[in-house]
């Protein structure tokens, strides 16, 4: 009970808004599927990670330390720290500055703290900087020791060698997953850099590379944990596996899926539905122009041509710097156009953009860290002309980083900083009528001051959401009603958005929505919106995972999408980071009654856009072309244009048309989703396709949707011709299946077996308590599913055996099905794994191109020295003879012979059943004309004075055979490879006790020889405070 307490305690943490203990205070992007998919198993929870970073450390000098005194770390802080790629144009100007550090580092204001923690002021002494790389690093809380042993297993077989179970005692069991491919190259110190900027050009891109490396294994893990039975990571709000939503999530280039898990926090979610993006490719001018943050945007509607007017901001093309660019953006065909007007207002940013009628009010501003503006000047969008305008009334103090909204001719503006940082809580109201300002004083309670916030319109009301107060972020939501001049702290339901600041919010139909902001956390994927006719936060997920940093960004809605322009910050910890325009299709927030009202509304309207303008297609009839004798319907889809594919399924799911054996797939880079349907739906259709569709409009069961008298017409209440002609009007096109893939179960193996065992021990007449013996995790060997040894022990399994297992392995996907047991204590190491369906033990496994086949049955597999083989395959034995003490069935006699091309290996081993797989794989590797297997006790076999090298690979201690090694050695000496187990504390201990040992031993077979240790290998943790050790011990004559 007490490591559920933990996990519960521990996850909820997850979930929460508040930072966590770590420096960073929130997860890395690129681990959450990771930790995701381990917390979703019941044996399991990460208590810390990193995903992997590059960084410039600056760290004091080191000081000689007395032996006597404990050393201590030297601390530092972080230059330039990044979890994704580094960019070298960002790193480059930290350590090779031209000029003093330019406005880009006024992001702290915003947020004193770094992505991965506060970078503490310098202190005037000089300190080293050191360019780093560190891979991924999890802790992981296991429920026990056998759940630990399978854990590190898949970590080490995932290229993660390093991992072991780093503590163990009757409380708690921490699992470590690391690994080796770290760097750190020290550049020179804080006074003089010591290498080119090509140098650490190439330092940079070799960083870039241990990354990729590090993200490759991390995604082996991933899917060697899911293959094993672990849920996938994305979880609906039933708590049910989710994968892909009939194959329509939307990915990156990365290829990441959604997310459903960190965030979510419970909190509902609108229609358990998630919001698909799409990246906005610019043209007509370069993308840079719109990398932007702190800048201003509103949409300009000219009909049927919308399009984004971006004004102002920080950064753009070329060297990073406050604006006073304007751009329209199309934010259908992507062109940008620059407004080239003479007289625009100076450069600035933190201002704010009003539209009323056609004329763009900006208000405010700062022009540079002292000089903050209040002037007025407006943008005629009829004939793109700039104008400052003199406005009188009440004093209106100089801001920035406030917040305004219109309503008709009005436009109000609350909070902000002034000229001394004050933080202002003043609401003043322009009336662009008149031009004049008038301070407003209204009633109710009234938020504080604050600055970062938002502001929108809705009726007669203006709402004001988070912002900064000076101490911390807030999360409240206020209104303003400007008829009553009256304040309120807005009462909601549901669970509402993490508190913020310089986010985005925005209206669409009755919702109100929040997106983005600071500190950037675990709320940078989910969209909060508020139902604004009951009053109920949602949460809504974006279907993707980006690299977008939704900080100071604009969020326009045009149409049915929120565009999304800028964002981003600069720090001595990012670099400069900036997003580049994406949009997200808001139709999924609506209902489907309320969809099909808007169909019938506007369906005999043609309307046409400009430029890949998204329009509701008007198809005469359904394209059914194809003749009667030749439609099959699992040959068949249905294809809809992406911003009806939700409305599509959920017909198509109601009246029972839609295939779910098949999958969904795309067409035209997602532009059309193609449905496949049931005999059911051709059917109704054969008997239809003579007819015109139109005609089914006809008699009173036949209207899209009844009249409207504020409500919605649900779908059990139309008929099946209605709601085809209703898909005929939104353009659905009847098509031959391009895939014909067979969707795959959305239940996990454990799953398909707890409820196929359920059914076997309810017809038996079992008692149900049997299944709390069945296995949550398995491991393979081969094509063996190989089950904990705890598995299936009660002896009433076995009068149910001939029906159970078959279940088992067909549950599994599996051909042969096994059940763990302890390696024997016998010398020989015999395995006591049990087949429980199959007819054999042989199984084949390929490792690192070598190909190593032996009876499960009879022999052990060492999994945790993959690392250790792979390093003895990588040395130069072109020359040499190796006499390998412990081949077993050949761990490291055939990386010599196969990969290191030893001239010459005598393998001994004593256990019958490995010596048979031992020669058996010397044929299939080609490998036999270049070894000798020497059969029995080493002591006795093993050849003398022949060797170049040893290998002593037992554990935990090869000490009993260190004698023969010596002795296999030539004359002139060579090397030793001596495996041991040894305690971490102990390590020195132990290798001085190895080479004192050797060297009398040496001495007493009349060899002088000078005995030194090369390396010590740590191969991985094989207990708790142990560590599996190889030591490589030069002999070498005097």
């Amino acid at each position: 009970m007490e490591f559920e307490k933990r996990k519960t305690a521990t996850l909820s943490a997850l979930t929460s808004s508040k930072t966590d203990k770590s420096p960073k205070g929130t997860l890395d992007t690129h681990i959450i599927p990771l930790i995701n998919t381990i917390n979703s198993h019941p044996s399991y929870f990460t208590t810390s990670s990193c995903s992997g970073r590059i960084s410039i450390l600056s760290q004091p000098k080191r000081t000689p330390t007395p032996p006597t005194i404990k050393k201590k770390a030297r601390g530092g802080s972080w230059l330039y720290i990044s979890h994704d790629l580094a960019n070298p144009n960002s790193l480059l100007p930290l350590l090779f500055p031209t000029e003093p550090p330019s406005e880009s580092t006024e992001f702290p204001t915003e947020s004193s703290s770094s992505a991965d923690g506060p970078s503490e002021p310098a202190t005037g002494s000089v300190t080293e900087l050191v360019l780093r790389f560190e891979p991924l690093i999890i802790a992981v809380e296991c429920k026990d020791i056998e759940a630990a042993q399978f854990l590190v297993s898949s970590a080490i077989r995932s290229g993660f060698r390093e991992s072991g179970i780093t503590s163990a005692n009757n409380k708690r069991v921490i699992v470590g997953i690391r690994c080796s491919i770290r760097m750190e190259v020290p550049l020179g110190d804080s006074d003089k850099i010591l290498v080119s900027e090509e140098y650490v050009k190439f330092l940079v891109d070799l960083a870039n590379q241990k990354m990729e490396a590090n993200w490759k294994r991390t995604q082996g893990f991933l899917s060697g944990l899911i293959d094993n039975g672990f849920q996938t990571h994305a979880i609906s709000e039933k708590g049910e596996r989710r994968d892909g939503d009939d194959g329509q999530s939307e990915r990156t280039a990365n290829g990441d899926a959604h997310i459903g898990m960190v965030g979510g926090g419970g909190g509902e979610k609108a229609a358990g539905c998630s919001l698909p993006v799409s990246s906005i490719l610019v043209a007509g001018q370069p993308i840079e122009k719109l990398l932007l943050w702190g800048h201003s945007a509103c949409v300009l509607d000219k009909g049927r041509y919308k399009s984004v007017l971006v004004f102002g901001g920080f950064g753009g093309i070329g060297r990073h710097a406050r604006r006073n660019d304007c751009f329209l953006l199309d934010p259908f065909s992507g062109k940008l156009k620059a407004t080239d007007v003479e007289g625009a207002p100076s450069p600035r940013l933190g201002h704010t953009a009003s539209l009323v009628g056609d004329l763009v009010f900006i208000i405010g501003g700062r022009a540079d860290p002292s000089y903050i503006l209040n002037d007025v000047w407006v943008l005629n969008t009829a004939n793109m002309e700039w104008k400052l305008i003199q406005c009188t009334g009440s004093v209106f103090s100089p801001r920035h980083r406030h917040a305004a909204a219109a309503i008709g001719s009005n436009i109000y503006v609350y909070g902000g900083l002034n000229n001394n940082d004050t933080i202002l809580s003043s609401l003043h109201v322009l009336n662009t009528g008149n031009l004049q300002w008038k301070e407003v004083s209204g009633d109710g309670e009234q938020p504080c001051a604050r600055h970062s916030h938002s502001m929108v319109a809705y009726g007669s009301k203006v709402f004001v959401f988070g912002g900064y107060n000076g101490e911390r972020a807030l999360g409240d939501l206020y209104s303003f009603d400007v008829q009553t001049c009256t304040w309120e702290l807005e009462k909601t339901a549901g669970r509402s958005p993490h508190a913020r600041f310089s986010h985005s919010m925005f209206v669409y139909k009755d919702f109100l929505g929040v997106i983005g902001g600071c500190p950037v956390g675990q709320h940078f994927q989910e969209v909060a919106l508020l139902d604004l006719q009951f009053n109920m936060w949602k949460q809504v997920t974006l279907d993707y995972i980006g690299k977008e940093l939704l900080v100071r960004t604009t969020a326009n809605v045009v149409g049915d999408d929120l565009v999304i322009i800028g964002g981003g910050a600069a720090c001595y910890a990012f670099g400069t980071k900036f997003s580049e325009p994406f949009k997200v299709n808001l139709l999924p927030l609506v209902p489907l009654e309320d969809k099909l009202m808007l169909t019938e509304k506007n369906v005999n309207v043609s309307v046409s856009h400009a430029e890949n303008a998204e329009v509701l297609t008007q198809s005469p009839v359904l394209n059914f072309e194809a003749e009667k004798h030749q439609l099959v319907s699992y040959n068949q889809v249905l294809q809809l244009e992406k911003k009806y594919a939700k409305m599509g399924k959920d017909i198509l799911k109601n009246f029972g048309w839609l295939d779910l054996g098949r999958k969904v797939y795309t067409k035209e880079d997602g532009l059309y989703i193609c449905f496949p349907i049931t005999e059911k739906f051709s059917a109704m259709f054969l008997e239809k396709q003579d007819q015109d569709v139109d005609a089914f409009e006809e008699g009173n069961d036949t209207y899209v949707c009844k009249p409207f008298t504020g409500g919605g017409i649900m779908l059990n209440e139309v008929s099946c011709s209605i709601a085809l002609n209703f898909l005929k009007k939104c353009g659905a096109t009847y098509l031959a299946n391009e895939v014909g893939e067979v969707r795959k179960s959305s239940k996990s193996p454990f799953q398909i077996m707890n409820e196929s065992i359920a059914l076997l021990i309810k017809q038996k007449d079992l008692a149900e308590t049997l299944l709390e013996q069945l296995p949550n995790r398995w491991g393979r060997l081969g094509d063996i599913v190989v089950l904990p040894a705890t598995s299936f022990k009660d002896p009433i399994w076995d009068s149910i055996s001939e029906e159970l297992w078959p279940i088992v392995a067909k549950s599994l996907n599996a051909r042969r099905v096994a059940r763990q047991g302890r390696v024997a204590s016998t010398g020989t190491r015999d395995s006591t794994l049990e087949i429980l369906a199959g007819d054999n033990g042989w199984v084949d496994h390929r490792e690192n191109g070598i190909l190593y086949s032996f009876n499960a049955t009879k022999c052990m597999f060492s999994w945790g020295n993959l690392s250790e083989k792979l390093r003895m395959g990588n040395l130069e034995c072109k020359d040499e003879v190796i006499v390998d003490l412990f081949a077993g069935i050949g761990y490291f006699t055939l990386p010599f012979l196969v990969r290191a091309k030893a001239k010459l290996v005598c393998a001994c081993e004593w256990n019958p059943h490995a010596v048979e797989a031992l020669r058996r794989n010397l044929d299939l590797n080609s490998v036999s004309d270049r070894c000798i297997v020497l059969e029995g006790d080493n002591r006795m076999t093993a050849s003398k004075g022949i060797a170049n090298r040893v290998c002593l690979g037992l554990l935990p201690s090869s000490e009993g055979s260190w004698a023969t090694a010596v002795r296999a050695l030539r004359s002139e000496g060579g090397m030793l490879h001596v495996h041991g187990n040894v305690k971490d504390s102990q390590e020195s201990l132990w290798t001085a006790h190895l080479m004192k040992s050797i060297d009398e031993i040496a001495r007493s077979e009349g060899r002088c020889w000078e005995v030194s240790i090369e390396h010590v290998e740590r191969v991985k943790w094989y207990a708790p405070h142990i560590r599996h050790l190889v030591a490589d011990v030069r002999c070498s004559s005097f």
